[in-house]
């Protein structure tokens, strides 16, 4: 039989099994199991370096159905460690894609399983929260894959963006350009590079780790600090490189990770969420302008509420309209500003995408103060 038809199995921390069948490669994987409820754009998801670490659970009933391609990817490489969904499909409609979504996970060596009850494992996992899962293809002794699940790290505590972080400057869109963007990578989305090239930043993209003065060295108009994955508590030689920019007091724009991080540079806690955000279709609204957006997220840690109220230096300019977490702030006395969720929106809705407007426009002031 194919291997689409060999069987596979799945077993969460909390000892929940699910049977299925296996797609992608044949073999073993082991993550923190998350979901995601967007219906499209899976070939972005299963790309994007904020996913390293995790399972994701693909809400959509079809996955696979039109293909992949080379220009819906946000990275080098597939940074997922596995996907959960009801069907995952070799077969595809597209005229204009490349391949399978079987071929591209064989190719990069992504374990995966279907034909799984989906819509009851996330009920599950939104009651009992995140955790670590396994899944083979090839071990079937579940004594034998709890003991391998058992070695496996809590996302809580852990650093990831070091690992996801390109290895070398490189830089993107016109050198002529007379806005200059330093971008700290901890785990960038090609889109989010592009939507500053757009609006015609030249942009110099620098790996996790790289030295303040390396970069300072580039005399950027301001900083951008990425999305990216693991725990941000974690990753002290950011925060503190943070808190050095921030002294400098150009303008400085964060996504995601990047916004916990800035949090964290002024003083502000974050925690692990229950289950976390991510989807294409989360209500966030503008307290600024009080105008709501549809959004698109994915994460598993936020800035604690109570730790932002309480801040005399941090105002809090958008809030999740689901369960009210933050999900914007920006510095009383700095130009800078950062939000929780992915104004790239790729994919996802365009709602948000005035925010590169804002940055781009406070480089301008900046400059011409």
């Amino acid at each position: 039989m194919s291997d689409n038809q060999s069987p596979a199995i799945l077993l969460l921390e909390d000892g929940t099994i699910c049977s299925g069948k296996a797609f992608g490669a044949i073999g073993t994987t082991t993550g923190e199991i998350c979901f995601n409820t967007g219906m499209t754009g899976y070939q972005e998801v299963f790309t994007d370096p904020s996913y390293y670490g995790q399972i994701v659970i693909m809400n959509a009933v079809h996955v696979g159905n039109y293909g992949v391609i080379d220009e819906d990817v946000e990275s080098d490489s597939v940074k997922i460690l596995g996907v959960i969904a009801k069907n995952l499909n070799e077969n595809y409609s597209r005229k204009r894609a490349s391949g399978s979504l079987d071929a591209y996970l064989k190719q990069h060596n992504i374990v995966s399983i279907h034909d799984v009850d989906t819509r009851a494992l996330v009920a599950h996992v939104r009651t009992k929260g995140a955790m670590n899962c396994i899944i083979s293809s090839e071990i079937f002794d579940v004594e034998a894959l709890k003991k391998r699940l058992a070695e496996v790290p809590s996302m809580d505590g852990l650093e990831l963006a070091s690992k996801v972080s390109t290895r070398e400057v490189y830089e993107a869109g016109d050198p002529q350009s007379g806005i200059r963007i330093a971008v700290m990578d901890y785990g960038i989305k090609r889109n989010i590079i592009k939507c500053m090239t757009d609006r015609g930043a030249f942009v110099k993209v620098f790996p996790a780790k790289t030295p303040l003065d390396e970069v300072k060295a580039f005399n950027p108009d301001g900083y951008f600090i990425s999305n990216g994955p693991g725990d941000p508590a974690a990753m002290d030689y950011a925060v503190e490189q943070l808190k050095q920019i921030l002294n400098e007091g150009k303008p400085m724009f964060g996504i995601c990770l990047g916004h916990q991080l800035l949090a964290l540079a002024n003083g502000i806690a974050t925690f692990k969420m229950h289950h976390g955000h991510r989807g294409l279709n989360h209500p966030v609204k503008n307290l600024l302008t009080g105008r709501s957006e549809i959004t698109t997220q994915n994460h598993g840690f936020g800035v604690d509420p109570e730790s932002v109220k309480a801040s005399e230096l941090v105002e809090i300019t958008h809030v999740n309209l689901n369960d009210q977490s933050i999900e914007g702030i920006r510095i009383k006395d700095k130009p800078a500003f950062s939000v929780q969720y992915h104004p790239e929106s790729t994919p996802g809705p365009y709602d948000s995408r005035y925010l590169f407007d804002d940055f781009i426009n406070l480089i301008k002031q900046s400059k011409n103060n």
